[in-house]
């Protein structure tokens, strides 16, 4: 069978497309000087070329080094120090709102059933390869990513046309357009992977969406994304330390190493050890990235356009908005270091946590150092024992209840899918929190309102859960009854673990799959996009959630829930409690 989108005309004229867009900004910067760069770089992310396999150079104090930087550091990180472990496939912001018709939380909990295996993982070594930094370079970068994509659309069709289209039992991948084959999906994920910063942000939040959007070729090359960033290579890395921190930064430490820990979508990471002997983690922000978030979005925005992978009911430009104020703070290392030490003096008198220290000499806007801390990433914590496993998710759980609804101040760090930015520390039962780049407020109005809404999701109060999302701007009060009754069943869905007492067993009910089973629903008849606030504060509730489901955890929700709501002060207006209350 032929495929019913493939049409020849129309990817012809997107590869003719893609080649003005190119030709656009060569005439935008009439200099024969860039023409080598502008190639290199147009048929790099194409991928037409590939960049050389990282092999980093010599420690540093070799007799090819400047005096002014300190030795390499020749211990390697340790796997548990590491800040970036395995990622997990957190659900997506529309999947927190979404649930099927018989999850209302007096069902039986039944068994969850096993999931499809996922596709093969694609694997990819990481490259040292320069950042564009410019403007030019980064807009010619896109310009030859959109002609690379444009012509591997022309080949994928021109296959069609000659062989026919492969059906398989996938429902998504039936109507599958040539120009989402997996070709072209891994040949944006490389681009992603050398353009980083806010390219690479968005293409690394598309990845942890669930085979209910994106088809399973698409998921597969995806994961490419979220193997982390190329990085930069020696002679760039210490360009931005000497603009940032001055030509003898090098003074203020004994040791550097210049192989990242991880290597990230904003920036990379290095250990390092100051003159007082304290180990620190160096984040260095990739340079020309805070000053391209515009332009990388919209750019980003119209290959999006181009696929129509994004549903209507995603309402693109509002979380396009939002993604770009969250990436500003991300990118301020200065405001990061603020948050950091703010959320140090929340935490202080918590029990069970720890936020690193700030070393403010060796900081600036793009450089931010801390002590480094160890630790075991979530994923591994999965495979200690129950008795730890239920302690680390009651933890998790009852950071998220505080953050929200005790300081009001949330550390949004699930924006990447890194289940590294929690670290348990074994020795002494803590765990240990970084990065705090996307960190916010929530106004003491909307806080009170989500504390109602969540209080009736758990109750199973439909008027309650109606009511409140009204005021908080979920529903409009005109919406039909069948998305009144997907938003309600939502609720109950994602109120389920608060339904009862006891122990919650967060792999007794596939509460994923129930969610991603109104997803269609949710976004065909959804009339307004979600509040502002909502954006961030989903993916934390979410990757809260699905940590205590890949630690198997049993948590006592409710009674987690009950402790805040009992010491909940509400503001002066609407101070009331919901008519259904709160039953423990």
């Amino acid at each position: 069978m032929r495929s019913k989108s493939s049409n020849p005309v129309k990817d012809v004229s997107r590869v003719l497309n893609g080649l003005f867009l190119i030709a656009q900004e060569f005439a935008k910067h009439d200099s024969h000087s860039l023409l080598k760069k502008a190639l290199l770089s147009a048929t790099d992310l194409s991928g037409l070329t590939r960049g050389k396999v990282r092999s980093f150079t010599n420690p540093i104090g070799s007799s090819s080094d400047s005096s002014n930087h300190p030795q390499q550091q020749q211990q390697q990180p340790e796997p548990e120090e590491h800040h970036g472990g395995a990622p997990p496939s957190p659900i997506s912001e529309k999947d927190i709102i979404a649930t099927t018709s018989n999850a209302h939380p007096d069902n039986t909990r039944a068994p969850a059933p096993q999931p499809p295996p996922p596709p093969p993982t694609k694997t990819r070594k990481p490259r040292e390869r320069r950042v564009p930094s410019t403007p030019f370079s980064r807009a010619l970068g896109f310009a030859g990513l959109g002609a690379g994509l444009a012509w591997g659309t022309l080949q994928e069709s021109a296959k069609r046309l000659v062989f026919g289209t492969q059906q398989n039992h996938n429902p998504n991948s039936a109507a599958l357009s040539p120009f989402l084959s997996p070709q072209n999906a891994e040949r944006l994920a490389l681009a992603l992977c050398r353009m980083r910063g806010a390219a690479l942000k968005l293409g690394q939040m598309l990845s942890i969406q669930d085979e209910s959007l994106v088809p399973p070729p698409i998921l597969a090359a995806l994961d490419i994304v979220r193997q982390g960033a190329d990085v930069m290579p020696k002679t760039q890395l210490n360009q931005v330390l000497d603009a940032e921190l001055g030509p003898h930064w090098s003074s203020k430490l004994l040791t550097f190493d210049y192989q990242p820990m991880a290597a990230a979508s904003i920036g990379q990471v290095h250990r390092a050890v100051t003159k007082d002997g304290m180990d620190v983690a160096i984040k260095i922000q990739y340079p020309g990235v805070a000053d391209s978030i515009e332009s990388d979005i919209e750019n980003v925005k119209l290959l999006l356009d181009y696929t129509n992978l994004i549903p209507k009911g995603l309402y693109l430009d509002r979380a396009i908005k939002v993604a770009k104020e969250e990436l500003s703070r991300e990118c301020d290392y200065e405001l990061e270091a603020t948050n950091q030490k703010r959320f140090r003096d929340l935490v202080s008198n918590r029990q069970g946590f720890y936020v690193p220290l700030v070393v403010d000499d060796i900081s600036s806007k793009r450089v931010l150092t801390s002590e480094l801390v160890t630790g075991i990433p979530i994923d591994k914590v999965a495979l200690l024992s129950q008795e730890t496993r239920n302690y680390v998710g009651k933890k998790l759980l009852e950071l998220t209840l505080m953050e929200l609804f005790v300081f009001q101040f949330m550390q949004a760090c699930f924006t990447d899918p890194n289940w590294s930015n929690f670290l348990y520390d074994e020795a002494t039962n803590t765990i240990n929190l970084i990065d705090f780049g996307a960190a916010r407020d929530y106004p003491k109005r909307f806080v009170d309102d989500y504390l109602r809404m969540v209080i009736a999701c758990a109750n199973g109060d439909r008027d309650g859960v109606i009511e409140m999302s009204q005021r908080l701007g979920f529903l409009t009060g005109m919406e039909s009854e069948i998305m009144l009754e997907a938003h309600v069943q939502a609720g109950f869905v994602v109120g389920l673990p608060f339904s009862r007492p006891g122990g919650y067993n967060f792999r007794s009910a596939n509460i994923t799959q129930s969610i991603s089973n109104l997803g269609a629903t949710m976004l065909k008849h959804r009339l307004t996009p979600p509040p502002d606030e909502v954006y961030s504060l989903h993916r934390k509730l979410s990757g809260a959630f699905l940590a205590c489901i890949k630690l198997g955890a049993v948590v006592p929700c409710r009674e987690l829930l009950l402790e805040v709501y009992e010491h909940y002060q509400f503001g002066e207006e609407g101070h009331e409690r919901l008519s259904s209350g709160f039953v423990s």
